[in-house]
């Protein structure tokens, strides 16, 4: 089945007033652009599924992010799916899953997925790096730098300890494993 240009057409206007009424903070708005709502979080491996924990997740991340919003750079049509690319933005103003509020600011590139039964989203995939928006907390630090290096060496002393002996086993024995 070929996508026809009036299908497209309504798909991308419900996909903008998705990613406005998030803005607005119109949640009512933005379930109604789904035929089923659904959240998938590829990063953290959540799924919110159905309008009850489609709204706790809107619930949650706006009380650990009040001013969340979102900016859209791109959307790629197929059949039954638009994908997008969008940046995500945010400040940590509120409890986070046990994270006490940093109140730092993070921006995020990301994509979704957004799968289509005719007209209606039944699912957002979405896929992001979590530890870049982390790292913009505070509360996570870059593995490249020294204070990277030492906050992995104190947080996974077994792992970090495993890795170093078998590195110096293998100098050892001249580079064989």
């Amino acid at each position: 089945m070929s996508l026809s240009p009036e299908l497209r057409a309504r798909r991308e206007v419900l996909l903008r007033e998705h990613f406005e009424s998030e803005n607005r903070k119109d949640f009512g708005a933005t379930l109604a652009t789904f035929h089923h709502p659904r959240y998938e979080l590829m990063a953290t491996g959540d799924v919110y599924d159905g309008p009850e924990e489609v709204m706790r997740y809107y619930t949650e991340s706006r009380t650990a992010f009040p001013d969340q919003r979102n900016r859209l750079l791109a959307m790629h049509h197929s059949d039954d799916a638009i994908v997008t690319e969008f940046e995500l933005y945010g400040t940590h103003l509120g409890n986070y899953r046990g994270l006490p509020p940093t109140g730092r600011a993070f921006v995020a590139k990301m994509s979704a997925v957004f799968f289509f039964e005719g007209e209606r989203i039944v699912c957002e995939r979405i896929y992001f790096d979590a530890n870049t928006i982390l790292r913009q907390l505070g509360i996570a630090h870059n593995p490249l730098t020294l204070r990277g290096r030492l906050a992995t060496a104190l947080n996974h002393p077994v792992t970090v300890g495993t890795a170093f002996l078998r590195q110096a086993l293998r100098r050892a024995r001249g580079g064989r494993p």
